[in-house]
């Protein structure tokens, strides 16, 4: 086979191949390794291209002994970590000995891989806390508080607050695998989002009372029937409002009121079309942006210790998010200490 056949061969293959003949200078590259390792690399020591030591060796072992490796190979850049399965396989053309390298990415399967590592150290560590507490105050109700009815009744509410925090981690847990699942279908159904929120805030209207804090809801036209209606799915939206609003009232109760503004918009650049737009803001402590980028990742909190005080489970803003994900729509955060906090939906209409 010739050189230019085996180039054009190599050309045909969507992924990097580097083709090292056996004087270990590269033959052929095609078009993707190009790609990686910059034009002009055929002709020069495979050394100077392949710079990485775990894949030198694998070669050197393949030209030498004609044996067949696997590396791995980390390319990064300002951008991003790239992360490659490299294999390394002895090859014969015209009686000449080779090495033929290919690179599979597989940066995103890593990626996956890490989270669902990740989630299921946090799913433990959110279970473990409270079944630990649980644990620890049945052991102290049949020794030491068996007889003392002032503990006792302490200590089952104690348990009846982390049985309630496990259950909502549970329920959140089955949301948010309900929304992934669901995600890559859009919903068509017309949902009127002013109605839907004024029907939430009525909802939540008791926590808000118990928490002193004064909810409204203001839309930007006086007729608003039609004008804030969405193709979606009224439940997970619903789910939306209501994380949303919970969190408001529960961390911004400080400011004493939570808002739900609603506007209608001609035409957003985002959608190339009308959409609505849904704020939910409040006047509490704020945060510091820094966390902005982080706040819908699984189980991230902000402050920790508050959230568990107030029953979070650091699922809410994810779960809001792959929904509005689904609904093909826009999420943003906003914050300054001492402040507030808006989060704002675009969908569009």
């Amino acid at each position: 086979m010739t050189d230019e056949t085996s180039a054009s061969l190599l050309a045909a293959v969507p992924m990097p191949l580097v083709l090292v003949g056996s004087n270990e200078r590269i033959r052929a590259m095609n078009p993707a390794s190009g790609e990686l390792f910059g034009a002009g690399g055929e002709g020069r020591h495979y050394v100077t291209v392949l710079r990485q030591p775990g894949l030198l060796s694998a070669i050197e072992r393949a030209l030498r002994e004609g044996r067949p490796g696997q590396e791995r190979y980390v390319q990064k850049d300002l951008a991003r970590e790239t992360t490659f399965r490299v294999r390394v396989a002895p090859v014969a053309s015209n009686g000449d000995r080779g090495v033929l390298v290919s690179f599979e990415d597989i940066t995103e399967v890593e990626h996956a891989g890490q989270m669902r590592r990740d989630f299921v150290a946090n799913v433990s560590h959110e279970l473990k806390t409270p079944l630990t507490a649980l644990v620890g105050f049945i052991e102290t109700l049949r020794g030491a508080a068996r007889d003392d009815p002032e503990a006792r009744d302490r200590f089952l509410t104690i348990m009846e607050r982390e049985a309630e925090r496990m259950n909502r981690l549970v329920s959140d847990l089955l949301s948010l695998s309900r929304v992934e699942s669901a995600e890559r279908q859009r919903p068509t159904d017309p949902v009127d989002l002013a109605e839907l929120t004024r029907s939430t805030l009525n909802a939540l209207g008791t926590l808000a009372e118990a928490e002193h804090v004064a909810l409204e809801c203001v839309t930007d036209a006086e007729d608003g029937d039609g004008t804030y209606v969405v193709a979606g799915d009224a439940d997970q939206l619903q789910q939306v409002l209501t994380n949303l609003i919970e969190n408001a009232i529960k961390y911004g109760k400080d400011g004493g009121g939570v808002t739900v503004r609603i506007s209608h918009k001609a035409r957003e650049l985002a959608f190339r079309g009308p959409a609505v737009e849904l704020v939910v803001e409040d006047y509490g402590e704020g945060f510091d942006p820094i966390h902005i980028p982080r706040l819908t990742e699984r189980f991230y909190r902000v402050d920790t210790h508050r959230s568990r005080s107030v029953g979070g489970t650091g699922l809410g803003l994810a779960i809001a998010k792959h929904i509005v994900n689904r609904h093909r729509g826009r999420f943003r955060i906003d914050s300054t200490p001492g402040k507030g906090a808006r989060f704002t939906v675009l969908l569009p209409a």
